[in-house]
């Protein structure tokens, strides 16, 4: 039976690990065209995709959506399963994908060597070519150069079909998706338009109730304030009536009170009281349920930590190998106490085998090094989370601090054996931080990071007075956090040779 358009009806799904559920009656409807997922790391999305796609099944409600449906994972390390069966068919939609996606008839036979952004192409190229009616794309730009991302663009504004995109990257969000799903859970809402246009009506609203919220709170601590003034006069009007006290031949006294019982004057301000709880409960009740989203202080900080030694590292100028028939050469490198280097270029061009190079060669303690690879497989994932468990209270607690004002809820993140790649991110940033280091070293360091916490980590590295060597295709990040850029770029002439060419940042 075909859909045209995803319905998520009243799911209900948990992760074995977890406490609480990711999804607690969650109701949404998809329509067909391109559809962003959007919200701060570990609120769902990838699990949101997994659903709709049936990689995995809700514990209760359903999911109506088309059968025809390829999940395009997030990560790029095993080799997808028809690529090769891709590029021997022969058919013109492959070819087409393999001419437009730039992707290499060798790269199955290489699937190690190659680039992660090299990866992701032929990921999405292969997913494109089973032509699903629902085509769900985790993160696709994470890994890409500024050309490759315009490659993939091409490619996923083609697709005709139902199509979820999540994804931290807002210039793609804003070209290729006509609405957003917002996550913010127990909350989510699906806004027409581009996320830039999502975002701000969701800022508007945001506001909108915080301002409702605090006038519900003020007019309900006006009504408590006025049920206190009305519950001391009835206190005083009850002594009032009451004989106690009055000497048995006081007559006149006697006569007073019991005209006031006949009268009911005494007993106005009980009624009254009664009549303004039930405005109290009112209150209340719009107060509680005047949702204001939770935020969190966000922005972190680096400690003055600069190392002692003249020299952090020297490579003498050469070649160093890529592959057996690509080489990469480059002039001395070297770095002080407070250099602070960007590496760029193209996918390819051997930017992550250049640093491990260099990391090789520091001649700093191993303590003092602070390396942030550019992705994390998961048992190294397991590893990372297992070890921060064991940390002692004070040392956990710095950890967890730093990842709350990343953006994180610490709780949640404790709460799960696996995290997403974006909250591993984070927990691998402050484990690194609280290290003190000398030198960073980062391979991509906002993959996977929500908007927000790329903004932190970029004002903590702007500042810090350690050594920092980043790779990075955000060449706006790089401009903040660098003062001088290694570029590779192939070398013409040579067949796949990459040169490595020092200059400033502009």
């Amino acid at each position: 039976m075909g859909h045209s358009t995803i319905v998520f009806d009243a799911i209900t799904f948990s992760y074995p690990a977890l406490c609480s559920p990711v999804f607690d009656h969650l109701s949404a409807t998809v329509p067909e065209g391109w559809t962003g997922v959007v919200g701060g790391n570990g609120t769902g999305k990838t699990t949101l995709l997994k659903l709709a796609t049936g990689t995995l099944a809700v514990d209760s409600g359903h999911v109506m959506a088309p059968e025809h449906a390829v999940y395009c994972r997030q990560d790029t390390d095993r080799m997808p399963d028809d690529l090769e069966d891709m590029l021997v068919s022969g058919d013109k939609a492959a070819g087409r994908l393999v001419s437009e996606l730039e992707i290499g008839y060798d790269w199955p036979y290489r699937w190690e060597s190659l680039s992660h952004g090299e990866r992701k192409r032929a990921q999405v190229g292969t997913a494109l070519w089973k032509q699903p009616r629902l085509l769900a794309v985790d993160e696709p730009t994470n890994h890409l150069d500024a050309r490759a991302r315009g490659l993939l663009f091409n490619a996923l504004k083609a697709f005709d079909g139902i199509g979820l995109l999540v994804s931290h990257d807002r210039e793609l969000l804003d070209s290729l998706c006509d609405r957003c799903l917002f996550m913010d859970p127990p909350v989510v809402r699906m806004r027409p338009g581009s996320y830039s246009q999502g975002r701000e009506q969701s800022e508007l609203e945001e506001q909108s109730a915080e301002k409702e919220r605090e006038t519900s709170g003020r007019a309900l601590k006006k009504l408590r304030q006025e049920a206190a003034r009305r519950r001391d006069r009835a206190s005083r009007a009850h002594a009032r009536r009451s004989k106690r006290g009055v000497d048995a031949k006081d007559h006149d006294t006697k006569a007073k009170i019991d005209l006031c019982r006949v009268s009911g004057k005494d007993g106005a301000d009980g009624r009254a009281l009664k009549r303004l709880a039930g405005r109290i409960r009112q209150a209340h009740e719009t107060h509680r349920n005047t949702r204001v989203v939770k935020r969190y202080d966000t922005g972190i900080w680096l400690p003055e930590n600069r190392s002692k030694r003249d020299l952090l590292f020297h490579v003498p100028g050469g070649t160093m190998a890529l592959s057996p028939d690509k080489g990469l050469s480059f002039p001395d490198l070297g770095m002080g106490p407070s250099g602070r280097v960007g590496v760029t270029g193209d996918n390819g061009t051997g930017k992550s085998s250049l640093i491990r190079y260099v990391l090789a060669r520091t001649q700093l303690p191993e303590e003092r090094v602070f390396f942030l690879p550019q992705e994390t497989d998961p048992d190294q994932a397991l590893r990372i989370v297992q070890k921060v468990r064991s940390l002692p209270e004070e040392e956990l607690g710095r950890i967890m601090t730093l990842v709350r004002r990343l953006g994180s809820p610490p709780a949640s993140l404790m709460d799960t054996r696996q995290p997403s790649p974006g909250e591993l991110r984070k927990l691998a940033i402050a484990m690194g931080i609280v290290k003190h280091p000398h030198f960073i070293v980062m391979d991509e360091p906002t993959n996977h990071l929500d908007l927000p916490s790329v903004t932190c980590l970029e004002e903590a590295l702007a500042t810090c007075s350690c050594a920092l060597l980043v790779v990075s295709h955000d060449h706006r990040f790089l401009e903040r956090i660098a003062m001088t850029r290694w570029h590779l770029t192939p070398v013409e002439g040579e067949d796949g040779d990459v040169a490595l060419g020092v200059s400033g940042f502009s």
